[in-house]
């Protein structure tokens, strides 16, 4: 199956399980704001939060691993695919036994994490977090097989199981929420049946590929060895940053503000998640296809099809931005404000600058799966580090004085650090070439982004003067004409415009 179709097929499932996991996700959610206090809320997102922060563990092994199998994968050399998943497993078991170290020595400091917890009991607060810490610490010892199938471009293996999966823990958390709402009920709900998900996938990637098993591996030579650990220490700058700037705003606000408030954020980062996990199936969907052609086309070839894929990335980051600066406020009005009070909903310039952030992380997200495929990770190894310590500086002090807003100042700021520095780096050491002219597609699809928005903005203070289920509709329908309309009246003469029409076309049987 070639490249292309490869990756159809791993987007169609990506967005079939997506679709059936962000409904029953929505629908637990809300049972979940009215079932349970909305402290527990907090409580939940901020362990989401800090086995995160832990899995910074992996340092990047993974990504260095994966990059490592696409050549022997694309050769069908099982032999030295053996060797390299060896090494991965060994790996992986020792990340399990330092992420359950780390974890428990966290536990008696829990309570200076959870301000004004409530209700909530020390011993309360430490047994969730076990059972958080016992999902994080289990995965390792399955997870590195994926990266078998990912190297085979074959991601929608992982996206199946995981759907099913989350689709059955959802099932049953809402059967247990509605009869008996008991937390810990609700998690060990999850846990039990992500253990037997484990249990399952060993087996199942085990007959996928019975050469796993095999007991007779040559060990990966020397210059491969240090290759591997090269590539994963300059991973392990990058990992670092990206969890310091990343992965703190919730511990941050449940330390620096209050628990329950980690809740409400984590009602928009919720619906941001659910829509961006759609989008972000496309993009992540052709990592593996990029490492298979960086491994076989030239270099001219390499740089086209990047244009195009950040071209789409533009417009369908841009359609996602923009809907979500228009209708995220009215949407989290209809789901819970009106019938919760008006605590649940954030200050617009906070909502602003998280969305912000959002956008040019879709940027970021095109840079970063590219540079993955290739392999580049030396180049600014330190860059993540400087973006983590900027982003915890500015952070921590204005969340003191401007509370919330500070916080998201802080992620903006940050990560626009990689916005400027990745395409130059990428543009010399994989297409020899200047970013001069990323940046200018950038600004021009920046003041195309803004201007749409802003129209749309005031026409949504007249179609939403009232909001209902009907207007909000008439302002999504709106949103998505204009939008989509705009943008198609602008560049629908590129050359990055046709090379998808002549896809898309394609797939349609009409050319």
């Amino acid at each position: 199956m070639g490249r292309t179709k490869l990756v159809a097929k791993n987007i169609t499932f990506g967005y079939v399980g997506q679709l059936a996991t962000a409904l029953m996700s929505f629908i637990l959610r809300t049972i979940f704001i009215h079932r349970l206090a909305e402290t527990l809320l907090g409580v939940n997102a901020l362990y989401s939060n800090i086995l995160s922060l832990l899995s910074m563990a992996e340092l990047g092994i993974g990504t260095a691993l994966n990059f490592s199998l696409y050549a022997p994968v694309a050769k069908k050399d099982i032999e030295k695919v053996k060797s390299y998943m060896q090494m991965y497993r060994k790996a992986y078991h020792t990340i399990a036994i330092v992420v359950a170290v780390i974890g428990l020595s966290l536990t008696p400091f829990l309570k200076y994490l959870t301000k004004n917890p409530g209700d909530i009991t020390p011993r309360d607060l430490t047994l969730y977090y076990l059972i958080f810490l016992f999902n994080t610490v289990s995965t390792y010892f399955v997870s590195y097989k994926y990266s078998l199938v990912n190297a085979e471009q074959k991601n929608y293996i992982q996206t199946n199981i995981i759907t099913i999966t989350k689709i059955i823990t959802v099932f049953f958390q809402i059967i247990v929420l509605l009869v008996i709402p008991n937390f810990y009920l609700y998690l060990l709900t999850d846990a039990a049946v992500q253990l037997i998900q484990k249990i399952f996938v060993n087996s199942y990637l085990n007959k996928l590929y019975p050469y796993l098993a095999d007991k007779d591996v040559t060990p990966l030579s020397r210059d491969e060895h240090d290759e591997v650990w090269k590539k994963t220490k300059a991973l392990v700058m990058h990992k670092v940053g990206d969890v310091a700037r990343l992965q703190t705003d919730t511990l941050i606000i449940s330390s620096f503000i209050e628990v329950k408030v980690a809740g409400y954020v984590d009602n928009y980062t919720m619906v941001i998640s659910t829509i961006s996990n759609f989008v972000n199936i496309i993009f992540n969907s052709v990592i593996s296809g990029f490492g298979n052609l960086i491994a076989t086309e030239s270099k001219e070839k390499q740089y086209k099809t990047f244009k195009v894929y950040r071209f789409f990335a533009s417009w369908v980051y841009g359609f996602s931005a923009c809907g979500f600066f228009i209708m995220i406020q009215p949407l989290i009005y209809l789901w819970i404000v009106r019938n919760k009070g008006p605590e649940w909903m954030l200050s617009s310039i906070a909502v602003y600058f998280l969305l912000t952030d959002y956008y040019f992380k879709g940027d970021r997200i095109v840079l970063s799966n590219y540079k993955t495929a290739a392999g580049v990770f030396e180049q600014d190894k330190y860059l993540a580090l400087i973006q983590g310590f900027v982003n915890l500086v500015i952070s921590i002090v204005l969340v003191q004085k401007i509370g919330l807003t500070g916080i998201y100042v802080g992620t903006v700021v940050s990560g626009l650090i990689a916005n400027i520095t990745k395409p130059i780096i990428i543009y010399r050491v994989c297409f020899d070439k200047s970013s001069l002219s990323y940046f200018m597609d950038s600004l021009k699809y920046i003041l195309t982004e803004v201007s749409i928005i802003a129209v749309l903005y005031l026409l949504s203070t007249i179609v939403l003067k009232n909001i209902t289920i009907l207007s909000f509709a008439l302002m999504i329908i709106i949103v998505t004409v204009v939008f989509n309309g705009v943008f198609w009246i602008i560049y629908h003469k590129t050359e990055e415009y046709e090379y998808l029409k002549g896809i898309v076309l394609r797939k349609l049987g009409k050319a």
